[in-house]
């Protein structure tokens, strides 16, 4: 649930929300964090505020990131909800909730917590509150120590003394947990973006806006940046150039290094359709295999835990190891990325050259509210032809928002040039057939 704070994210709809869990999910227990942002306070006190009325505890875990809390939610085997908006600018935010052990809620359990928050944001009869004795207690419970031990503890002893690294942690929840893990792990640490005031969280920084650690690195002679979003659930990685460094090549070094020590079952990864055509390029010339799931880490998680593998994500920087977590964690990521650097000896440019991003153009179109894709003749038809011009040296995808009446078309092709000219000529198509 996002939105803007106080207005469609309101306390009352989030108390009736903790009301609505404490039913639903029928435990004795909860962990609740949060980001930084100046709504997080209220919007926790609401939650908590529901969830103590049906009797249920709640372990405060102040600010912490998302993955953090879900570390809670698994170590502990308790129910977990994060107060945050991710990536969103300030003003929004949001409720995710973890089942107990760490694990994003399944259709089903989602249906039932929806059904029951809207029984009684209708109205509908509360069930008997308890009282006296029978109320939740809350208790102030700091989680960050332990997850940071946690962290440092998955690279197995190894440490990389020596190497500069400089986080940008976007006035998030990293803020203070990523710095003290990479100083424990033997890492120099120059840290930027990381003096939060409740409004400047993504501003200008972090995964989304990298340009300020780009010049960091650049400037301070660092081997390694890494910027974080505002709930530190995804990492993007700059090499010692200043050279931006995706998901998808995040996911290549991990997977070729997992591959080499014989970490990687099946020799096969999970990433979304919108992996860039260059990660499959690379994987094929590697021997490793790709599953591709729609759009959405939830979906990349569920293959993983499906076909027992445990290496997956998507390019944006939300990666998952999942014989390390339950969830994606922006700061294990970057553990594991910087780990690389250290055991191969080799700077992170010429590991991420293994993989060689071809131009990606995203473009979106505004349809017809109801209007469809299928039995677009005319669409279909340009699709074909610019798929047959590209051929083996790039790709085409087009699919409908979830949220909005959009088409999202995607272009990858050898060159810039060329990919701007097919997008238009699609474009130009789903306009012709949906508006």
């Amino acid at each position: 649930m996002r939105g803007v704070a106080n207005a469609e994210r309101a306390p009352e709809l989030v108390v009736a929300l903790g009301r609505a869990a404490a039913t639903v999910f029928g435990a004795s227990r909860f962990a609740v964090g949060r980001d930084t942002r100046v709504s997080g306070p209220m919007l926790q006190a609401a939650l908590v505020a529901g969830l103590s009325s049906h009797g249920a505890d709640v372990d405060d875990l102040g600010v912490l990131p998302t993955p953090g809390v879900a570390w809670v939610s698994a170590t502990e085997d308790i129910p977990a909800a994060v107060i945050s908006a991710s990536h969103n600018p300030f003003p929004d935010n949001g409720i995710k909730f973890f089942a107990a052990g760490g694990r994003k809620l399944d259709d089903a359990l989602e249906d039932r917590l929806e059904a029951e928050l809207d029984r009684l944001i209708a109205g509908g009869t509360p069930i008997a509150l308890p009282t006296g004795r029978e109320i939740g207690r809350i208790r102030s419970r700091p989680a960050a120590p332990a997850y940071v031990e946690a962290l440092v503890a998955s690279l197995g002893g190894r440490r990389f003394p020596g190497l500069h690294v400089v986080l940008d942690c976007a006035h998030g929840a990293a803020w203070q947990v990523a710095p003290h893990v990479f100083e424990a792990a033997g890492a120099r640490v120059d840290v930027v973006a990381n003096d939060p005031d409740g409004v400047n969280i993504n501003d200008g920084c972090g995964s989304t806006y990298p340009e300020v650690l780009r010049r960091a690195v650049v400037e301070l002679g660092a081997d390694v940046g890494l910027a974080f979003d505002g709930d530190a659930d995804r990492v993007l990685a700059v090499d010692a150039d200043g050279n931006l460094v995706d998901g998808d090549q995040i996911i290549a070094i991990c997977a070729i290094d997992r591959r080499q020590r014989g970490l990687l079952p099946e020799e096969t990864i999970v990433v979304t359709v919108m992996a860039n055509l260059g990660l499959r390029h690379a994987m094929s010339e590697q021997g490793i295999k790709l599953i591709e799931t729609p759009v959405g880490d939830r979906f990349v998680l569920a293959e993983l835990e499906s076909a027992g593998l445990n290496l997956g994500g998507e390019q944006s920087g939300h990666i998952v190891f999942r014989d390390l977590a339950t969830t994606g964690d922006g700061i294990l990521t970057g553990l594991q990325v910087l780990d690389v650097v250290a055991r191969s000896g080799r700077p992170l440019g010429e590991l991420a050259s293994v993989m060689r991003r071809l131009p990606q153009v995203l473009r979106n179109v505004a349809v017809q509210r109801g209007a469809t894709l299928e039995g677009a003749a005319g669409v279909w038809s340009e699709v074909e032809a610019v798929e047959r011009e590209l051929g083996d040296g790039g790709r085409v995808l087009l699919r409908p928002s979830g949220t909005e009446p959009l088409v999202r078309v995607m272009v990858e092709a050898s060159t810039e040039q060329v990919a701007q000219a097919a997008a238009d000529r699609l474009v130009a198509a789903v306009e012709r057939s949906l508006t």
